[in-house]
């Protein structure tokens, strides 16, 4: 069974994906060390970190947004995301934007990935997410703990 749809596994090779590859994260550990990173966080951004994927139009429950894998976007933001992190419980690391910078995408150390702004809105885990964002599928609004 093939890892992604072939509309997905199109969009994220023309934007300069290919299975196996590997992105030096250096560069953003020096950049992003305001951040906690974790396993997960360097595993999804080893792979598709630096990519930018520009779709738009109707999605399948939202419309579908450029988003980019860029943790650098979000330095400067450590303390909101320390502050989302305390409310809902989780270590969330910065992924990078989508749309024009209204909100942030970030993993958690299972690996599944958010949309963040004032709250929370979880995609999924790893290529699930992946599937949601390229295809339009508005992401789960998560409630804090109570």
């Amino acid at each position: 069974m093939p890892r992604f749809s072939q509309e997905v596994e199109g969009v994220l090779r023309r934007s300069g994906w290919l299975p196996d590859r590997r992105v030096d994260l250096a560069r953003w550990k020096v950049l992003a060390a305001e951040f906690t990173w974790h396993a997960a966080a360097e595993k999804f951004l080893q792979e598709f970190g630096g990519l930018r994927v520009d779709i738009g139009g109707p999605g399948i429950t939202c419309a579908r947004e450029p988003f980019e894998f860029d943790p650098e976007l979000a330095v400067g933001e450590g303390e909101r995301f320390a502050e989302l992190s305390g409310l809902f419980g989780l270590r969330f690391f910065p992924l990078g934007e989508v749309g024009q910078g209204e909100f942030f995408l970030a993993i958690d150390e299972e690996g599944a990935v958010y949309l963040l702004g004032a709250g929370a809105s979880r995609y999924g885990v790893g290529d699930l997410a992946l599937e949601r964002l390229v295809t339009g599928v508005a992401p789960e609004r998560l409630s804090p703990p109570t």
